[in-house]
């Protein structure tokens, strides 16, 4: 049964995953807008993901696998860098799976939106 608050929550945290990593990977300079809108959707699907999903498994264990797989997409987009790669390939996953773990922290642990 799908839980609306746990979706919500997830989600808005996903969002603001998304606002981060954006301004992180802005940090060097101006990016397009369409990158902008990537990053944000992306970190935002993770949010969606967790909110959405009915594994049962551990909270920390399921935002850390959630981050991981909805950030793959995204990684394989660092292969479009030239020189830069790797770095943004493996840079991307890594942030994917700590967004996924705070965004299950805060859903979960803080807000009290658990699995049911």
């Amino acid at each position: 049964m799908l839980n609306k608050k746990r979706l919500l929550i997830a989600t808005i945290f996903g969002v603001i995953s998304g606002f981060v990593c954006w301004g992180l990977a802005s940090s060097e300079g101006p990016t397009p807008w369409y990158f902008a809108i990537s990053t944000i959707l992306s970190r935002a699907l993770i949010g969606f993901a967790i909110g959405i999903s009915v594994f049962k498994m551990k909270w920390w264990l399921h935002g850390i696998i959630m981050g991981f797989i909805f950030s793959l997409p995204m990684a394989f987009q660092g292969f479009y860098v030239p020189g830069k790669e790797m770095m943004i390939f493996f840079g991307s996953l890594i942030m994917g799976i700590i967004y996924g773990f705070f965004i299950e922290l805060f859903t979960t642990v803080v807000f009290k939106a658990g699995a049911k």
